[in-house]
């Protein structure tokens, strides 16, 4: 399934004023399990952080994550990065509508050609990698946009089931992706050949993450891509879905699996 074509269709009915927009952002950060573990990774490295971070959002997407920074660290730098330009144009609106515009800058760019070297104390790369082929490339130019003792947050599928594919007949579920995850083992030989001296590396989307991710993901994004009058139905839909979801997404952020559909993978310059 191409899952552009919907998160063009949510970003045309939430991006039509700055409300709605923090409502979608705020909507997204209880619905989306990665964001869940994102946000824990996040709160350890707030405890060591410098009191001004330089960050970098290394695949900004809809600025979700460069708009929670934002407003956890109110003292931070935050450059983010796409190739979309209509998408960074709309993410610089916002921000400057809501006041935020002189502390978070949205840049056009290739990540696969993209440094600022020795600038920033953070990088995040979250639903980014698999999506991009030369990965090892795009490490490195992390790996030198980093100050010394930076730290590169990197949220991706596994090969465990990632992006729904189970076996060696299936395709990924979301047709843009160009991996269907990584083998744990190979993303942090990949991280140290760009360079990275530390690496930690752990599953999310265990057993509870699977089913939530069905319910709160898979299932509406399949009945969107239905019919566009889901859109109607959706709000009484997770009335009923969400509740079980958000249990499943405390179970998941709470446990450590032994194996999962996702890995939260963190590496230090």
């Amino acid at each position: 399934m191409q899952y552009d074509p919907i998160k063009r269709s949510l970003g045309n009915i939430f991006n039509k004023n700055p409300f709605l927009r923090k409502t979608f952002y705020n909507l997204l950060d209880l619905l989306l399990l990665r964001a869940w573990h994102v946000h824990k990774e996040l709160k350890i490295w707030q405890k060591t952080a410098p009191k001004a971070p330089s960050i970098l959002d290394a695949g900004a997407g809809y600025g979700q994550h460069s708009y929670w920074l934002s407003q956890r660290l109110p003292d931070a730098s935050i450059v983010a990065i796409d190739v979309k330009e209509e998408q960074v144009e709309d993410c610089n609106r916002f921000f400057s509508a809501v006041g935020a515009g002189n502390r978070v800058k949205f840049e056009v760019g290739d990540l696969t050609n993209f440094t600022h070297p020795d600038k920033y104390d953070l990088a995040i790369s979250v639903d980014v990698m698999e999506h991009i082929l030369e990965d090892v490339e795009v490490f490195k130019n992390i790996h030198a946009s980093l100050k010394k003792g930076g730290m590169l947050l990197i949220s991706t599928p596994s090969d465990q089931g990632g992006s729904d594919v189970h076996g060696d007949g299936e395709s990924s579920f979301i047709e843009e992706h160009v991996r269907d995850g990584y083998n744990i083992q190979e993303i942090q030989d990949k991280l140290r050949s760009a360079g990275f001296t530390k690496i930690e590396a752990r599953y999310q989307y265990g057993a509870p993450g699977k089913i939530s991710w069905r319910l709160s993901m898979k299932y509406p994004i399949l009945m969107l891509g239905a019919t566009k009058l889901f859109f109607i139905i959706l709000p009484f839909y997770y009335i009923i879905a969400y509740p079980i979801s958000y249990l499943l997404n405390w179970m998941d952020v709470s446990m450590d699996h032994p194996t999962g559909t996702g890995l939260v993978v963190k590496a230090w310059k």
